[in-house]
């Protein structure tokens, strides 16, 4: 399988080159990405990259999206992270199951950018809930209550998708305004690395949400964060950092390594959760491996703060965690040595 639309990768390239990599290091230093940087790609129309055309967006598929996002990665990680938060919410939106009045009232800006969406996926962890929905007596909306730990773009974006664990172990999808509300806290979470994707945890005590900003609700599965479609996206960020080192470094080994990790994640997307997780594994540690020969290729320099080696090691490291679950975790581990959980 390979991407296709080569229009756009070569805009996501020019962007992520002549845009996003030479004001990485200051994005770096900043408390919030600046909202130019996110202009700029809604101006390409990547915001709405996976919406179809006929709905306004660039009909791309996954694969080009992936190659899309690994493009853009390899200029600037806090960037590309709150960007790539929107498109769970413009999927949902462009979705046939979704309400036709939501639909309606937000697809097109959201394809276009001029609407920016985050995500708090959290009701589909397995385990106990974290974050509750549960109907309001009378039918007049979805009471929330419990916490969503990881929210990134908070100040830069619109709307949020929640979903939460609802009744009769179901999940509940709901629309809300990304603003302050009667019940909700904001605690900023401080990020050794992509610190400027202004991500946060949302605490909710019975914050009511409007019964026709429902999206869904549908039986909890277990294994649907499982599904390779889903894990394989944010591989890409892991190959754009490992890329931006390869060339930064030049010609090497390090090129075949990445096209191989490249090829794995694509493959892994026809076969089973193993083999995702082991290819999500293969490209976080190729990243981590990068930037430390990076770091030993520039010598001392790279253990100054104005410099590209600490700043795309810091964010391998936190690729080693974004996006993981039990599976990539014990592949990851194996090959860093240590015991699988």
């Amino acid at each position: 399988m390979t991407p296709r639309s080569p229009g756009v990768l070569a805009a996501a390239r020019r962007l992520a080159d002549d845009v996003l990599f030479p004001d990485a290091i200051r994005v770096d230093s900043l408390d919030a990405v600046p909202v130019a940087q996110l202009d700029a790609l809604a101006a390409e129309g990547l915001y709405g990259t996976s919406v179809s055309r006929q709905a306004g967006g660039l009909g791309l598929d996954l694969l080009t999206t992936c190659a899309v996002t690994e493009e853009l990665a390899g200029g600037c990680l806090a960037t590309t992270f709150v960007w790539l938060q929107h498109r769970g919410l413009v999927m949902t939106l462009a979705a046939e199951t979704t309400p036709a009045p939501l639909r309606d009232r937000w697809l097109d800006p959201a394809s276009q950018g001029k609407v920016r969406g985050g995500i708090a996926l959290t009701g589909l962890i397995p385990g106990p809930p974290l974050l509750r929905a549960r109907p309001v007596e009378g039918g007049e909306g979805w009471r929330l209550d419990g916490k969503a730990p990881w929210v990134t773009g908070w100040g830069l974006i619109d709307l949020l998708l929640v979903v939460a664990r609802g009744p009769q172990d179901s999940v509940v999808s709901l629309i809300l305004d990304a603003a302050a509300q009667p019940g909700q806290t904001v605690t900023r979470q401080r990020l050794a690395a992509v610190n400027a994707s202004v991500t946060v945890q949302l605490d909710f005590d019975g914050v009511v949400v409007p019964a026709g900003r429902l999206v869904s609700q549908e039986p909890f599965d277990p294994a649907a964060s499982l599904r390779p479609d889903r894990l394989r996206i944010n591989g890409s960020l892991a190959l754009g950092v490992a890329g931006r080192c390869a060339r930064l470094l030049g010609p090497g080994p390090l090129d075949d390594e990445l096209a191989a990790c490249r090829a794995q994640l694509d493959d892994a997307l026809t076969a089973d959760t193993d083999a995702m997780a082991e290819a999500r594994a293969a490209a976080s540690a190729l990243a981590f491996r990068a930037t430390a020969a990076l770091a030993v290729r520039d010598g001392s320099k790279s253990i100054m703060a104005d410099q590209h080696p600490p700043r795309l090691a810091r964010e391998a490291l936190f690729l080693l965690v974004f996006g993981s679950r039990p599976p990539i975790k014990s592949a990851l581990l194996r090959r860093l040595g240590a015991r699988p959980v």
